[in-house]
């Protein structure tokens, strides 16, 4: 049986967050096939002195979303086998 998760990653422009045009943000989503949801966010800050590179800051962002993305789920996996084991679970990468 194959089941498909779906990850949505949504950038947002410096303009959007700051100003200054040197933080770039994502907010990324995964949504189970059963339609459970969680939650990962990531920013990036660019040195003022650096050039105007969007996709390296949406990279970053991007990847730092993905991060907790991943960081979370452990968790809620972790504490799904405690439910089940009913002791404490501590998973390893």
């Amino acid at each position: 049986m194959t089941h498909t998760w779906k990850v949505a990653i949504r950038l947002f422009d410096a303009d959007d967050v700051e100003r200054d045009g040197t933080l770039t943000a994502a907010h990324a989503v995964l949504t189970t096939s059963s339609g459970t949801s969680l939650e990962g966010h990531g920013r990036a800050r660019r040195n003022p002195d650096d050039p105007q590179v969007r996709e390296i800051g949406e990279e970053l962002a991007a990847a730092r979303a993905l991060r907790d993305l991943a960081d979370r789920l452990l968790r809620a996996t972790s504490d799904d086998i405690a439910q089940i084991e009913h002791r404490p679970v501590r998973l390893h990468l």
